[in-house]
């Protein structure tokens, strides 16, 4: 029974090296390992996206624009309509 705890004490031991670096050292090896991973789009793809953003925003723009003209007028006309 001894020998399997002094087994088990071994095995958890961890090589002084890597105790130093920690946490930080190990956050920061995960950090570039990550990085490593990203696919850039292309200066193409991003100017094609953009492209899209820009239209789906001025189209949201248009239509909410439509929609506080419509609405303002709507009750501006129910307000005069009972108001006399």
């Amino acid at each position: 029974m001894a020998e399997k705890e002094k087994k088990v004490a071994e095995t958890e031991k961890k090589p002084q090296k890597e105790k130093k670096k920690g946490k930080i050292g190990e956050a920061w090896r995960g950090f570039k390992s990550e990085v490593k991973k990203i696919v850039w789009p292309s200066w193409k793809q991003v100017l094609k996206n953009t492209a899209v953003v820009l239209v789906i925003v001025a189209i949201c723009m248009v239509m909410i624009a439509a929609l506080d003209y419509a609405f303002s007028h709507g009750i501006m006309a129910l307000t005069d309509l009972f108001a006399k």
